[in-house]
């Protein structure tokens, strides 16, 4: 099973301080964050798009660029690219970039977002939410697969026998669809046989097993073979060397943060009761010592039988250095103790 993080890379006030860390601190905190997961043996470490005053990542690419040519083994994901809002020739080629700079370690995380400025920002209609990603995906996977394309677009422009460049090493360059509990963004990926992402940011994970289920039956409906396919699960978190400085130390930044996303959708605040009931043994975050995280990730194994784990440490400000400690908590200790636990499970 691959371990990693992903990361919005939140600009938000401190919850304590009421500062807010300059774009470009958080860009040089975010490549150092992915330069100690590489050093720490992670293997996968994820960048989200967002076009918000929040989060400073606007261009996955860009950045995951950057940290191509600073690191040496550790794969390099968008988490998620809005592929809806998004030319699908331009993210291509912009991933295929980062695959040659990286040698060969770049990946695509497909969304609708879960969030909505971008379709505005880009002149899209929300209206054709649905329509966008699906033609979209679909003219994604036709330039993948092929390197001079003819595509009938609605959403999209059409295109007569044209080459699209470069190309990365990979053949396949990875495409992942992350999802957030829909159903039919579940079949489509099981059909297709796509690698699959599912987010699980609160209430049990039990409730998610259907999800999985649906993935593998839709999949081996389509002709795939169930057990070739890749399933990540992926969740907010933190480790620390003791578990309640882990939960005292996320709970300012994680009120503030689902508290004002709560505001802009209508959802009741979070409480520190609920808060505290998420990070219990059955609850949906991994947030505790590092025992606590590796007891987490091997229950949500037996339940999922996922092949990748990724944890989101900064659900609001943290400070970088309890960031990194967290990183290297993860690396250093969670990863080795989950990889040979599943390992002598499986027999290897």
């Amino acid at each position: 099973m691959e371990l990693g993080i992903y990361t919005f890379a939140e600009a938000t006030p401190d919850p304590k301080t009421g500062q807010v860390v300059s774009a470009e601190r958080r860009l040089l905190d975010l490549m150092e964050e992915i330069e100690l997961a590489d050093q720490t043996g992670l293997d996968v470490f994820g960048v989200g798009e967002h076009h918000r005053p929040d989060y400073v990542v606007s261009a996955p690419a860009v950045v995951l660029a950057a940290a191509a040519v600073r690191t040496k083994r550790i794969r390099l994901t968008s988490a998620v690219t809005v592929l809806s809002s998004d030319d699908p020739v331009r993210v291509f080629q912009d991933f295929a970039t980062v695959d040659l700079l990286s040698g060969g370690r770049a990946e695509i995380m497909a969304g609708r977002g879960s969030f909505i400025e971008s379709y505005p920002l880009f002149g899209y209609d929300l209206d054709d939410y649905d329509e966008l990603f699906a033609e979209k995906l679909a003219m994604l996977l036709t330039i993948r697969d092929q390197v001079r394309v003819t595509w009938n677009g609605k959403h999209t422009q059409s295109l007569d026998d044209r080459g699209v460049f470069p190309r990365p090493i990979q053949n396949p360059l990875p495409v992942w669809i992350a999802v957030g509990g829909t159903p039919q963004s579940v079949v489509r990926a099981g059909t297709l046989g796509l690698p699959l992402a599912i987010a699980i940011i609160g209430g049990s994970p039990e409730r998610f097993v259907p999800f999985a289920d649906l993935y593998r039956e839709s999949a081996r409906r389509a002709g795939h073979d169930p057990s070739t396919l890749q399933l990540s699960i992926n969740s907010h978190g933190l480790i620390a060397d003791d578990s309640q400085v882990a939960a005292d130390t996320a709970w300012p930044a994680y009120a503030d943060t689902m508290g004002r996303i709560g505001r802009e959708r209508g959802w009741p605040p979070p409480t520190r009761r609920q808060f505290d009931a998420e990070r219990s043994p059955r609850g949906a975050m991994l947030l505790g010592s590092p025992q606590e995280v590796i007891d987490k990730i091997l229950f949500e194994h037996e339940l999922f039988g996922m092949t990748r784990f990724l944890i989101q440490f900064s659900v609001g400000t943290l400070p970088h250095a309890t960031v990194m400690r967290s990183i290297e908590l993860y690396g250093t200790v969670v990863a080795p103790a989950v990889r040979k636990a599943v390992a002598a499970k499986v027999g290897v």
